[in-house]
């Protein structure tokens, strides 16, 4: 056994797979995307000429050039459409476009081609992101393991070649191959991107670990339970593929009402031009009132009205710190009635720290002294709560002794020899496991109140009990009740942390439904659970472990500071600054623009049915329904632009405007 528990260092073959670069599709390397570029320096560049009158030699190829570059492609998916008996609203746009050129309209017809354009562009930046995401997943998960044989021999093999059965060697530093049970050894394990857990966790016998957690100082010897393909990484990368694919940005219900509106507008427009032929019309009052009815009953104030108060809005949000992926987003944000959010990094601030230090009486120990005595004895050491204890010596400005003979013991703790006396700092259970006095009464008080209790001895005597915790966000709580304000429900904490650790945490923010120890396909099946009930949830979060319920929730916002790339490129929105009172905020802003997409469309559909009654049942004069087409259109759009104001972003944990 000895032959296999060594720590010796990890050979280069079968060592943890380096970091992968970030697969990050350009931009540019998408056909929409530069199709849409194209359209847009066209459009720009032949605009002034337009506007100054210059001779139309100088600007109608441009402009032709913008409806050839921005409007081929929804033009051609169109028609294969119409293949399909399926009239697309994208080829209703494309011949109103055509139609207001055809009367001198080429402006017009040409700004809405550029909109059309941009849209698509959008999404397909969008869909080559969400796949890029479920790539650099991936890269989690080593590509080779140690896999051990029966005769003590060791050999280096894909990790997708192992199988159930299989005993793997996890050396220090490494990432665990596969899912499987610890044989033997003892370590800490980072598991956060599994878990979520700010700390490593302790392993020996008998504890599950996971593919893709970081092993620490320990060496392990793991009997692999489930098939590479089954893994909890594998997984959730199905997860976010499968929950991505429901997301469609197109519903099923707005489909039919473009169908409905795409044949009415046709139909009518070929029957305003027969019928007045049929009765004896001559054929250019005809062809004028047909192409009169084009012009007022087509839908770019319809158009408008949606996308000015949206994209308003994500100007908005951007300038406060919160990234909205798209016009989507932002509506879909203002329809959330219920909010989960993740406890390590989301309301708390992802890093440990010491926040109770408790002297023993009759040890002549200050809190200064105990802490300066620890933070000596933890200075070697590499593990995240070692850091916490050195750290806060730091801020206190404390002078740390000479420490010597350091050792470290994974899953117990560290010792050193300080002044003569041998100074151990570690797990209380461990150090001192049938502890009954003023100690035990310490590390009972700490763990109650939430925090991770580290025991300090001196030659094997207990002087102190320090206490570790992942400190709260100082705007969580005002955060939360804004929330519960917003959709009528208190928010609900999801979280892989400890129940005792989440309970005491939620106490304090005001949460009282609480989902501790939770793997990330748990936090998924939460979500569909309350889907099921109607609900569209907010989930938010910042890991790789939150990725799959962030892609499964109606709307996911991701803390974008330290969150990991998964959850930034799966979430539908980012806070850049880690701000978390701007998420109720960015809530509120979205209801807002619902309301003027609401007032928009009134104030088009009334604009669009007057003038159409007014060409239908009188004579409408060209110009005339140009101006109140286009009259239509600015006043919904300025009212759109309402949204860039300042005074726009409410900020409900202040009670008004940031």
């Amino acid at each position: 056994m000895s032959s296999v528990l060594d720590q010796r260092p990890a050979p280069v073959v079968p060592g943890p797979r380096p970091a992968a670069a970030r697969r990050r599709t350009r931009v540019l390397a998408l056909p929409e995307a530069r199709w849409a570029l194209a359209a847009l320096v066209l459009f720009l560049v032949a605009l002034p000429l337009k506007l100054l009158d210059a001779p139309v030699w100088t600007w109608a190829p441009l402009f032709a050039a913008t409806y050839v570059t921005g409007g081929w492609e929804p033009g051609w998916e169109g028609l294969k459409a119409l293949k399909d008996k399926t009239l697309d609203v994208d080829l209703l746009m494309v011949v109103a476009a055509l139609g207001a050129a055809a009367i001198g309209q080429v402006l017009d017809g040409a700004l809405l081609i550029v909109i059309f354009a941009t849209s698509g562009a959008l999404e397909a930046v969008a869909t080559a992101r969400t796949a890029d995401s479920v790539r650099g997943l991936l890269d989690l998960a080593p590509a080779t393991a140690t896999r051990l044989l029966s005769d003590g021999d060791e050999e280096t093999v894909a990790a997708e070649d192992l199988r159930v059965g299989d005993l793997i060697l996890a050396r220090p530093g490494e990432r665990v191959g596969a899912d499987g049970q610890v044989l033997d050894g003892v370590s800490d394990v980072d598991q956060s991107t599994i878990t979520g857990e700010p700390l490593p966790v302790a392993k020996e016998a008998g504890d599950e670990v996971f593919a893709g957690t970081v092993n620490g100082t320990g060496a392990l010897r793991v009997r692999v339970e489930r098939d590479p393909s089954d893994s909890v990484i594998a997984r959730i990368v199905k997860m976010v593929e499968e929950a991505s694919e429901t997301k469609a940005p197109t519903q099923l219900f707005i489909e039919k009402i473009e169908q409905r509106y795409s044949i009415g507008m046709v139909t009518a427009t070929l029957a305003v031009f027969a019928i007045p032929l049929a009765f004896g019309s001559a054929l250019q009052p005809a062809l004028l009132r047909a192409m009169t009815f084009m012009i007022v009953a087509s839908p770019c104030a319809v158009v408008l009205s949606t996308m000015p108060p949206l994209l308003s809005a994500i100007a908005n949000a951007g300038r406060h710190g919160v990234l909205a992926k798209s016009a989507v987003v932002m509506e879909r944000l203002g329809q959330v009635d219920a909010v989960a959010l993740d406890k390590t990094g989301t309301l708390t601030e992802g890093a440990p720290r010491v926040t109770g230090i408790r002297p023993l009486p009759g040890t002549g120990l200050t809190e200064d002294t105990l802490l300066a005595l620890a933070a000596a004895a933890e200075h070697p050491s590499e593990h995240p709560l070692a850091r916490a204890v050195v750290e806060a010596a730091r801020e206190r400005g404390l002078p740390l002794p000479e420490a010597l003979d350091f050792s470290s013991v994974p899953g117990r703790g560290v010792s050193s020899t300080i002044g003569g006396h041998t100074v151990q700092v570690g797990s209380p259970g461990r150090l001192l496991p049938a502890a009954t006095g003023p100690e035990a009464a310490a590390v009972a008080e700490l763990e109650d109140g939430g925090q991770t209790a580290v025991l300090v001895l001196r030659d094997a005597t207990p002087v102190g009990v320090i206490g570790i915790a992942d400190r709260l966000r100082p705007d969580a709580a005002a955060t939360v009740a804004a929330l519960t304000e917003l959709t009528g429900r208190t928010p609900v904490l999801l979280t892989g942390d400890n129940e005792r650790a989440a309970r005491h945490l939620a106490a304090e923010v005001g949460i009282t439904d609480v989902r501790a120890g939770l793997l990330p396909q748990d936090k998924v099946a939460a979500v569909r659970q309350w889907e099921s009930e109607r609900r569209n949830v907010l989930v938010v979060g910042d890991g790789v472990n939150d990725a799959p319920a962030l892609a499964a929730a109606h709307t996911g916002i991701a803390l974008g500071k330290a969150g990991s790339d998964l959850a930034l490129e799966t979430a539908d929105a980012v806070v850049v600054r880690d701000e978390l009172a701007t998420i109720p905020s960015v809530v509120a802003l979205s209801r807002a623009a619902r309301r003027l997409v609401i007032q928009n469309l009134v104030i088009a559909g009334v604009f669009i049915t007057a003038l159409v009654a007014w060409d239908l049942i009188a004579t409408l004069p060209l110009p005339l329904g140009v101006a109140g087409h286009e009259g239509s259109t600015v006043i919904v759009g300025l009212n759109g632009l309402r949204l860039l104001r300042e005074a726009a972003w409410k900020n409900p944990v202040r009670g008004g405007a940031a």
